[in-house]
């Protein structure tokens, strides 16, 4: 074996087959892939190969579309027969109709048929309590080894090697980046590795200190004997019976996600855990846990009871905790991560190979890769135990409804505000989000003289999980005040000498301001894409205290990381998030709440800071706003925090104070203007389109400047719905001129104007006024392109 190699690929399956393929499509020829057994022999070659596309997430699904051009390319044995998808109950159509609309604004031929439809493109099921169905006709199904070999020879024709009965023991790194590997074949100099070690990846990741959460899951499915002449069906899922099908000649295979699952960990306290020897192998047939698939299988298709089964095959599967691939590079330079397959790795197998290859030659994601970027999750999930409990909870409920007010239940309360006892003695209702306890509003909040009013619920979907008391925290932080625990904000200091100069380089606005300046700015990506958008604050010459948002921490930290090093920036950056809280008091009122708590008047000017005390705590001021409204984040170290939530609580009372959550938080923000990274803005949009020009210091010198067009094709604007009670909730289409121009980036209700409002990227010169159509849940309903503020 060569020693040395500009790029190693660890692992022979169909993702490693599909990166070595792509990077020598990009003219990469340097490319060694090291298979431990042979090709296939992990989670590929027992794979299920069905390849669905839509998916709820746009750049997902875009991977997906790509994954089936690719598959039509190649001799693997691609069906492209359909996929039906089945609605067994009233509340999964309702689902469906979501899904078509989603199909719409991605281009995809999705379409609503009837139960009679459903049974002739698959006579074999019986039609008893079908509500309704879908079918996608480019779906299909593929032979997962077919293709993993098929994209390993054209790997090979484009220049790559590939090694099998290879296995790596080891990864070598100096100076936080990539060296080479160590192989029982001898050590492999490289610049480059990639760890596409399916349920192998935990410990691919551990030679090199980085943490990839995955689980390896016990799938079952079993393939029948010939039970029917049909040349070809469509793939068939009905979720509300947990179970999918597909043809396999003449017999079929079906499987699911059961609720009571089984974790394959070679030890009970190992969790990822897998044996050296398990090559090309299955686990035990576990026929008692999977009763209740094959009882559900044969409620819908009534042949399953009387068919010969040929085999049942009971393969691990690498499950995340979000059901999410983890894709790119981690924290060690040069060490990239494309595993967790949860079970969709067929289908994504071609888009990933794709972005995957494009990142590692390119230095940055291609796409809005946020929901798969390894880098998502935070410390808490170097929890073996943790990960383990998420892992278990996604793949029962894999079929699960995605209602916007479903909770993950596993491993909570993890991660709480100093003020959280206060929460849940006041009647908070919490939602969580990147492991911390958040307040979405408060059921006290529901009844009194000032409770919100219930004829205001919206229908359908955005109706769920909805409580009168949004509106009540709603109008008190317009009228009077409203008092907000953000302590989940993630936090970064960045100090040193190169520390303002970093910044600079980083971001779009002028950030190395006079001390106590805070500035609202994007770190943008070489496309001018909108990587990271957070807030600045100077609190010394060579001291900045950046604030993004909860899930968005972990990433920015990466970036901001991944910038010093490329730069050699003598800095020291730091994640405080935990050291303080955060509690932020916005309002026409919000003076009167800390007259007489503070030595000297609150008279900050916007966008400043200032070091005060409140009542007994010393707190940092910040006048910053996401609602509109005039007030501080008042920071303070957590031993304090809990002394002054109750602080501001007693003096604010009188001035009709009231303690919010986020429903309202972002009810407000809509009304506003405000954007939401993630989905308003991101990646893929640049500062232009999203109306944050005004960041821009056009004589900077900051990544992405040059990519920047200051009159951009499509611009993000505000629409209100005709119908005040139907509210889009993000990715439906919008339909101007009677073609589908967009999707919503987010939406909600508006209290104080009374207004469904959406967001959307439309054609630069469709102004305020211009009339649009955004479906709500099967219904066109028509909109107006607005200005914003929608209240001053």
């Amino acid at each position: 074996m060569s020693d040395s190699a500009r790029i190693v690929i660890v692992g022979g399956g169909v993702g490693g087959a599909s990166v070595a393929y792509h990077l020598t499509r990009l003219g990469e020829r340097d490319v060694v892939v090291l298979e431990r057994d042979e090709l296939t022999s992990g989670s590929t070659f027992h794979s299920a190969g069905l390849v669905g596309q839509l998916r709820a997430d746009p750049t997902l699904t875009r991977m997906n579309q790509y994954s089936v051009e690719l598959y039509r390319t190649l001799d693997a044995g691609w069906t492209e027969c359909g996929g039906v998808k089945l609605a067994s109950t009233p509340e999964r159509m309702a689902e469906i109709r979501r899904q078509i609309g989603w199909a719409r604004a991605a281009g995809l031929p999705l379409e609503e048929i009837s139960v009679a439809e459903a049974v002739e493109l698959f006579p074999l099921m019986d039609p008893a309590g079908v509500a309704g169905a879908a079918y996608l006709p480019t779906d299909g199904r593929i032979d997962p080894s077919q293709l993993c070999y098929a994209l390993a020879a054209g790997a090979r024709e484009g220049g790559a090697t590939i090694r099998t009965g290879v296995r790596v023991l080891g990864v070598r790194t100096a100076g936080g980046r990539v060296t080479g590997v160590r192989t029982d074949h001898g050590d492999l100099d490289c610049e480059i590795v990639v760890n596409c070690g399916g349920m192998f990846a935990a410990e691919i990741g551990r030679m090199a200190g980085v943490r990839v959460p995955i689980i390896p899951m016990s799938h079952q499915y079993v393939v029948t004997d010939a039970c029917h002449d049909h040349p070809r069906l469509p793939t068939l899922r009905d979720p509300d019976l947990l179970v999918y099908y597909r043809q396999e000649v003449r017999g079929l295979v079906m499987g699911g996600y059961e609720r009571t699952c089984a974790p394959w960990t070679a030890a009970p306290d190992a969790y990822d855990a897998v044996p050296a020897d398990f090559n090309g192998r299955l686990l035990p047939e576990d026929w008692p846990r999977f009763e209740e698939i094959s009882a559900n299988s044969r409620v819908r298709v009534p042949a399953m009871a009387d068919v010969g089964i040929r085999k049942l095959v009971n393969g691990p599967e690498a499950f995340t905790p979000d059901n999410e691939f983890c894709l790119g590079e981690s924290e060690v330079a040069g060490f990239f991560v494309a595993a967790g397959f949860c079970a969709h790795g067929i289908a994504g197998a071609g888009g990933v190979g794709k972005v995957m290859a494009e990142w590692i030659l390119g230095g940055e994601p291609p796409m809005d890769l946020r929901h798969m970027d390894v880098r998502r999750f935070g410390r808490h999930y170097r929890s073996p135990s943790y990960t383990f409990k998420r892992a278990v909870e996604n793949y029962e409920t894999y079929y699960d409804i995605p209602y916007p007010d479903r909770q993950r239940t596993a491993g909570r309360p993890l991660r709480t505000s100093p003020a959280y006892p206060w929460h849940a003695a006041h009647g908070a209702v919490f939602a969580e989000k990147a492991g911390w306890e958040r307040v979405e509003h408060y059921a006290r909040n529901e009844t009194g003289d000032d409770a919100g009013d219930a004829s205001e619920r919206p229908r359908g979907w955005a109706g769920r999980g909805w409580s009168p008391a949004i509106g009540a925290e709603h109008r008190a932080t317009r009228t009077a005040a409203g008092l907000f625990d953000e302590s989940s904000f993630a936090k970064i200091e960045v100090t040193g000498p190169d520390a303002a100069e970093l910044l600079e380089r980083t971001c779009d606005n002028r950030v190395a301001r006079e001390v106590g300046a805070v500035t609202y700015t994007q770190a943008l990506n070489r496309r001018g894409g909108i990587a990271c958008d957070f807030t600045v604050t100077r609190r010394g010459e060579e001291e900045f205290l950046v604030v993004t948002g909860t899930a968005a921490g972990p990433h920015d930290l990466a970036l901001l990381r991944r910038r010093a090093a490329l730069t050699g920036a003598r800095v020291r950056i730091a994640d405080v998030t935990g050291q303080y809280a955060c509690f932020a008091l916005w309002g026409p009122r919000a003076r009167d709440v800390v007259a007489g708590l503070t030595p000297d008047p609150m008279d900050l000017p916007a966008m400043t800071s200032r070091e005060t005390t409140v009542g007994d705590v010393p707190v940092l001021a910040l006048a910053v706003t996401f609602v509109g409204e005039p007030g501080w984040e008042l920071y303070c170290s957590s031993e304090y925090g809990r002394a002054l939530w109750e602080t501001l609580w007693r003096a604010g009372r009188p001035h009709g104070l009231v303690a919010g959550g986020y429903r309202a938080i972002d009810s407000l923000r809509l009304e506003k203007g405000y954007r939401v990274w993630g989905a308003d803005v991101g990646p893929e949009t640049t500062p232009y389109e999203a109306g944050l020009g005004f960041c821009v210091r056009p004589d900077g010198d900051f990544t992405g400047r040059d990519a920047l067009d200051p009159a951009p094709e499509r611009r993000l604007r505000c629409l209100t719905l005709a119908d005040p009670r139907a509210v889009a909730l993000g990715h439906e289409p919008v339909r101007l001129d009677g073609r589908v121009a967009s999707r919503v980036t987010s939406g909600g209700y508006g209290y104080t104007a009374r207004a469904s409002i959406a967001y959307a990227y439309l054609p630069a010169g469709a102004g305020p006024g211009t009339s649009v159509e955004v479906e709500v849940e099967g219904a066109w309903v028509p909109a107006t392109v607005v200005t914003t503020p929608l209240v001053r």
